[in-house]
């Protein structure tokens, strides 16, 4: 079925992205295993320490300036082209929050945790781009107070983004795939069950199987540089 499907949603995690250098989650050697998440990545811990969790994602910011592309986001990227010439489409959604696909080629990416390369300020709710590092002495753009700018990503406790546009395309494809994920975030590792209710198909490309991988049609475990460009050939 993936080989006549039309209307592809994919979704991307973290494991797409850690062979160019950056860092899962959840794995035994990733971030939250090394930091604590309560202090770096709450709106609590943001108001009680900015400078430390500024320092934490400046340490991201700068890493993945220095990342490039591997062959899975390449893989995606002529995939998208592939469809929409064959008046097709792939509606690629990623938890990463980190700009790979874009300089891989994908033109049209919904990021449901944000951008790292953005700020937002708390005051006048403006969405920056921003590349240097992010400090609490640094003014907004926009409205020029000092000390509102904060990283453009979810953090816990916040709700993800564009998540009406994210159902209302799951509803309308053919092929659900999710990539790289670890199944045990939500609302993102409730995707799939959402597909199933849909009758849609499923597929799981990971390293291993995920916390979710028992909800999956069908599944390719390899690296991604290596499993995301078999499966795109297949398709």
């Amino acid at each position: 079925m993936s080989n006549r499907a039309k209307r592809i949603f994919v979704l991307t995690g973290a494991g797409v992205s850690a062979e160019s250098g950056l860092g899962t989650f959840r794995d035994r050697d990733g971030l939250w295993a090394r930091y604590d998440p309560m202090k770096l990545a709450t709106p609590a811990a943001f108001a009680r320490t900015p400078r430390e969790v500024h320092a934490f994602y400046n340490a991201r910011r700068a890493a993945l300036l220095r990342a490039e592309p591997n062959a899975a986001h390449q893989a995606l990227a002529r995939l998208e082209a592939g469809l929409a010439d064959r008046g097709g489409e792939l509606f690629l959604c990623t938890q990463n929050i980190d700009d790979l696909h874009e300089r891989a080629g994908s033109r049209q990416i919904v990021h449901m945790h944000g951008e790292l390369l953005k700020a937002r300020c708390t005051a006048c709710k403006t969405v920056n781009v921003w590349r240097d590092d992010l400090n609490v002495t640094d003014s907004c753009p926009a409205c020029q107070r000092t000390g509102t700018l904060r990283p453009h990503v979810v953090w816990f406790g916040e709700t993800p983004f564009h998540l009406k546009a994210i159902n209302a395309a799951l509803l309308g494809s053919d092929l659900f795939v999710a990539i790289g994920t670890s199944g045990a975030v939500y609302p993102a590792a409730g995707l799939v069950e959402d597909a199933n209710r849909a009758g849609i198909r499923t597929c799981e490309i990971n390293l291993e199987p995920s916390a979710n991988a028992h909800s999956f049609d069908e599944a390719r475990y390899g690296p991604a540089s290596e499993a995301v460009p078999n499966w795109v050939a297949a398709v």
